[in-house]
């Protein structure tokens, strides 16, 4: 018995070592929950005093992830506490003094004062309207903050507030017109007849003269009526004389669209509220200025920015509206996004960007009158953008070094790159060059080097540097192949750094700020032990030769064993400007790396292409895809195509494609533009014609719809559907609030309409444009597998 028993263990214990092995990959387990992958920490940051660095986590498995934190000297994490959580993140959103001692910040809709040396936090409101937005102003002895629409000072000294604008929802009140002679002897005639009149002008006066006296004894501000514009962001400047507050305008008619739920709790179909489409009217924003000190406000003029009536070379494709323009040139629409002051509040530094995206200025802001005065113009007839630059509502990376120096970041030379400029010699100065992009930047607190995350040893690695300002010499700090994010403690003593490689998810690294130093790993739980007992791949990152001359970079699954057929399928990553063939882990892709390993040990050849468009590679390769969208990007993934057939063996019979979003879009137009290139794709979630898409992606790459007709027609398959020849699925989330499920309606009906029949539509009444639910990504890819199984072997 004794002996039975022992083979009984031996083989429950033989089971479970075996359920803890992945021998084989299937659809189910790699499209399950992720949590069966490991638990990855993310969102790392260091408290006020650098004693502690917190990060997201979920060791337990839970629902969601929790805070978690180490000390300098104990690195086992440990979970937080609700409340430690709540003051954690609160803080974490705050602001400096300029001396880094002292921090504010908004928790639960209070304002609270923190000293960082002695740990001493100090509540200053106890309102039951939230307060939020707290800044040190007034050379740093009051603490400004927002309530309501309104500005509040409260000084440290004394714990006095301070009310410092008055803004009013409602028109300003129009000044009575003077009397014409007729009306001014009528009042003169009915105040000689009644006494009682008499007396009540002159209460009437009195009062009014009474209230004047008392806000100028209280300090209270003058009314600043803004009508129905919102309030959408505010500065003051150092000294607190000035404040500058920017104005939103919504559209009076704007249309947007619903999204239908068809599966509802209620039984009954409901909607969800949607957006606009490109082209739709958009908000109009003005900064202005309140001048506290003369008690008056003014708008910031930007009529004499230069290059405000430049036209757009798109233009000359429509002769007449092009004629019009150079007879009566526009004031093209701006938004003005800051200031940002310096220390001593002598410039005050905006970041103006056109409506057209084609233009960013960066501009000194004189408060006293409003005028601008250009420090740097950045000029792109496709559009702006790029790491650090961002996009037209937003300053992207600026700041100050000193009082006379500000830095930012261009793509002046193609490449996004750090440049300082002098206000005394009104000179720019690079202050990093080559071909490859600074993808973050961070001044120190000494203000003497920069922090920043480059590509520099090649595009498909992130490196972190220190850099020297006044030498311009770079220090690598990260040295492990693949992806490395890092956020510096306050003391700049150490590094917490999330590092992964393209087949290891992230984990927590802490190093001392030493190149030479070895970083310590604080998390070990990315990869479980049934995930680690696969041996995934680690792609190969290839470059190939498009047909223009550049070379595009890729990742290459290659199977131990091609199949009968030798077939190849091309993964098209989605967004447009993303970068998927890099040597990190992908947390956006990591289900379709998965199924990239899956299809080559079924012996398919695999290639994921950085095609024209993509990031990671500068502002031509960024813009290629201007007004052609399914031009130049589709070029690189034929001629993709075209390398896996001449250099690793692939039969042009039996290639496949498949992606999602832009990646979907992009599998329509290559199988409705190049028929016979692919004998298969699967499309996910595609957006079938641009003027159905939002206005902030869609308006920079294609302009308008009703303004660049031609980019658009070009550009959207729904117009180019009778091409298809080839097997197409199409798979689309009927709660799709991103591409609405209308897109793919549409173009179902234009393939009926059309006669196709090689075709199929799958669709999920209860995905969004990401899917949430296993079941939903398990039958999606089973149809994309079966798709491959049957057409390309």
């Amino acid at each position: 018995m004794k002996t039975y028993a022992f083979l009984l263990l031996l083989i429950s214990f033989s089971t479970c070592l075996y359920a803890q092995t992945l021998d084989s990959l299937t659809i189910e387990q790699i499209m399950s929950d992720p949590k069966w992958i490991g638990t990855s920490p993310s969102d790392p940051f260091w408290s006020a005093d650098g004693k502690k660095l917190y990060f997201n986590w979920n060791p337990e498995k839970a629902i969601s992830d929790s805070l978690y934190a180490i000390t300098l000297t104990q690195h086992q994490p440990v979970k937080v506490s609700p409340a430690e959580r709540l003051q954690a993140l609160a803080q974490r959103s705050g602001s400096y003094d300029h001396t880094y001692r002292n921090l504010v910040y908004s928790q639960l809709g209070q304002i609270y004062w923190l000293h960082i040396p002695t740990g001493r936090i100090r509540q200053i409101t106890h309102t039951a309207e939230a307060a939020s937005h707290p800044v040190f102003s007034f050379g740093g002895k009051q603490i400004v903050f927002q309530q309501g629409d309104n500005l509040f000072a409260w000084d440290t000294a004394s714990g006095t507030l301070t009310q410092l604008t008055l803004f009013i929802h409602a028109e300003k009140p129009k000044q009575t017109e003077s009397s014409s002679p007729q009306e001014k002897f009528l009042e003169r005639d009915a105040l000689e007849n009644s006494v009682v009149l008499q007396q009540r002008k002159q209460q009437a006066e009195a009062e009014q003269t009474a209230q004047q006296q008392l806000n100028t004894f209280q300090h209270l501000p003058d009314s600043i009526f803004i009508g129905q514009q919102r309030i959408v962001s505010w500065t003051i400047s150092p000294d607190g004389r000035y404040i500058t507050y920017q104005l939103m305008k919504e559209p009076a008619h704007e249309r947007r669209t619903i999204i239908p739920e068809y599966v509802t709790l209620s039984g009954y179909t409901e909607t969800i509220p949607g957006r606009t489409k490109v082209g739709a009217p958009q908000p109009e924003t003005q900064l202005w200025i309140y001048d506290r000190q003369r008690d008056t406000t003014y708008p910031v003029d930007t009529h004499d920015i230069p290059g405000i009536h430049d036209k757009p070379d798109y233009l000359k494709d429509y002769p007449s509206e092009d004629s019009a323009w150079t007879v009566h040139p526009p004031f093209r629409k701006v938004v003005i996004n800051g200031p940002l002051w310096n220390e001593n509040g002598s410039h005050a530094l905006v970041v103006v960007r056109s409506l057209d995206n084609k233009d960013r200025w960066i501009m000194d802001l004189h408060p006293d009158n409003g005028k601008l005065t250009l420090i740097d113009r950045q000029r792109d007839e496709a559009w702006i953008d790029g790491p650090g630059i961002g996009w037209k509502y937003s300053m992207g990376n600026v700041g100050w070094v000193n009082n006379h120096i500000c830095w930012f970041q261009s793509e002046a030379t193609g490449y996004s790159h750090l440049y300082v400029y002098d206000f005394h010699t009104q000179q720019k100065h690079a202050l990093t060059q080559g071909h490859y992009e600074v993808q973050s930047a961070v001044l120190s607190r000494d203000k003497k080097s920069f922090y920043i995350t480059t590509n520099a040893i090649e595009p498909v690695q992130k490196q972190f540097y220190r850099l020297d300002i006044a030498t311009g010499q770079q220090t690598q700090l990260t040295h492990q192949p693949g992806g490395n994010l890092v956020v510096v403690s306050p003391d700049e003593k150490m590094l917490a750094i999330l590092h992964s490689f393209s087949n290891h998810p992230w984990e927590l690294y802490l190093q001392k700020n030493n190149p030479q130093a070895t970083p310590e790993q604080i998390t070990h739980l990315a990869e479980s032990e049934l995930f680690r007992s696969y041996p995934w791949r680690a792609p190969e990152i290839i470059t190939f030769i498009d047909r223009d001359g550049y070379r595009v970079y890729a990742r290459l699954f290659r199977p131990k064993q091609p199949a009968a057929t030798h077939p190849g399928v091309l993964f098209v990553h989605g967004a447009g400007y993303l970068q998927d063939a890099h040597k990190w882990w992908s947390d956006y892709y990591f289900r379709e790396y998965m199924f990239e390993n899956l299809l080559a040990d079924h012996g398919y050849t695999v290639m994921d292409v950085d095609y024209r468009g993509s990031a990671g590679y500068g502002r031509y390769w960024r813009t290629a895809i201007y007004r052609h969208m399914g031009g130049k990007d589709l070029d690189d993934e034929i001629d993709a195509a075209r390398f896996m057939i001449d250099s690793l063996g692939v039969d042009p019979q039996h290639i496949g494609i498949w992606g999602g979003s832009y990646g979907g879009f992009m599998t329509l137009m290559a199988l409705f533009t190049h028929p016979g290139v692919f004998k298969c794709g699967a499309a996910l979630r595609s957006v079938t014609d641009w003027a159905h898409y939002n206005d902030p992606y869609t308006s920079n790459i294609l302009n308008l719809p009703a303004e660049d007709s031609l980019a658009y027609l070009r550009s959207s398959p729904i117009y180019f559907a009778n091409g298809l020849q080839d097997h197409l699925l199409m798979c689309h989330g009927m709660q799709d609030t991103n591409v609405h499920f209308q897109d793919i309606v549409r173009l179902t009906e234009k393939l009926i309409e059309l006669g196709k029949n090689n075709w199929e539509l799958a669709v999920y009444p209860l995905e969004n444009h990401e899917f949430k639910d296993a079941s939903s990504w398990t039958d999606e890819y089973k149809r994309i597998f079966k798709l491959f199984e049957t057409q390309l072997k």
